[in-house]
């Protein structure tokens, strides 16, 4: 039910993924901002990346922490994108500098796309297994008044430990990643909405490049947005043609805000919507594809079966 082993705040070694469901400023007085001081007064590092609301009630109730222990960066700058989002939480994990660290953070919560929400609490739940062994604790602030009932229901599902005013405890509602996105194993996903361009993938990539090139421009992408497009569409593509049916398209369209890119392989062999998070890394020989795709588009969704597989990626824009 937790993430480490033993009791839900053990203080010893592994990762920590704590939720506090914030239902008044006087929980970030008394609930986070203790946990804040504790940290860096037995010789931890903390890092708040919050809301700004929430940034100048905890920077009011810590008053005299030294700001070499404690350091607030803009939110947007930890929670860019959940594939981004999860690379810069590894890096912090990284024993590069001397203490546990302690990071304070304020996850997105999108309530009119669903999408965007859903992507979010699929990063949340994978968190315990991505970051496991890590010497850090990271507490999840959520906004309880404004979050309805289904999505505090997902807090409890993805972290491991509620954290309120009488301190920590299992969350008894926790989900593996697996059972909390298994909802989304093998659904289809919506049809394109707009003028579509395709090209179908064939084995000369550096040619297949300059095609993808041209549907990113033909979608108004530019710069080094085009750039990252091409790139995760490359990766893909030769997933398809190593590991899948050799064959499929890339096809490309915009939305408001965003434009959309699906990579369809005819063989539905990708199903598991944790694709990309989960067991990959530079070194290994399976999923580093779909790693990399992770941390370049703003959000991914994965759809496969019966009728093939389909990876569709998102990439913010200025309209």
């Amino acid at each position: 039910m937790t993430s480490r082993a033993g009791s839900a705040d053990t203080g010893t070694g592994g990762f920590d993924h704590q939720a506090v469901l914030v239902g008044t400023p006087g929980d970030l007085r008394d609930v986070v901002a203790p946990r804040i001081r504790a940290a860096a007064d037995g010789g931890g590092r903390v890092l708040v990346a919050v809301a700004p609301a929430a940034r100048a009630a905890l920077r009011h109730a810590l008053g005299d922490v030294p700001s070499p222990d404690v350091r607030f960066i803009d939110r947007g700058e930890l929670y860019d994108a959940p594939g981004r989002t999860l690379v810069a939480l590894q890096r912090l994990a990284q024993p590069a500098a001397p203490g546990p660290l302690t990071v304070v953070g304020e996850p997105p919560m999108p309530l009119r796309d669903p999408l965007r929400l859903r992507e979010w609490q699929r990063l949340e739940s994978v968190m315990a297994t991505c970051l496991a062994g890590s010497e850090l604790r990271l507490i999840c602030l959520h906004d309880a008044g404004a979050a309805p009932p289904a999505v505090r229901a997902g807090v409890r599902r993805t972290h491991p430990v509620l954290l309120d005013r009488d301190g920590p405890r299992p969350s008894p509602d926790h989900m593996s990643p697996a059972a909390f996105s298994a909802r989304d194993t093998g659904r289809r996903l919506p049809a394109p909405v707009g003028d579509l361009d395709s090209v179908d993938i064939h084995p000369d990539l550096p040619a297949l490049r300059e095609e993808i090139r041209g549907l990113t421009a033909a979608a108004g992408l530019s710069g080094d947005r085009a750039g990252d497009l091409v790139v995760a569409a490359n990766e893909l593509a030769a997933n398809a043609l190593e590991h899948g049916a050799g064959k499929g398209t890339v096809s490309v369209w915009r939305r408001p805000g965003w434009v959309v890119c699906d990579v369809f392989d005819e063989n539905g062999g990708l199903t598991d919507p944790l694709s990309g998070y989960l067991g990959a890394t530079p070194a290994g020989p399976r999923g580093y594809g779909l790693w990399i795709t992770r941390q370049v588009c703003d959000f991914m969704e994965i759809s496969g079966g019966d009728h093939g597989s389909l990876v569709r990626l998102h990439f913010r824009v200025a309209d």
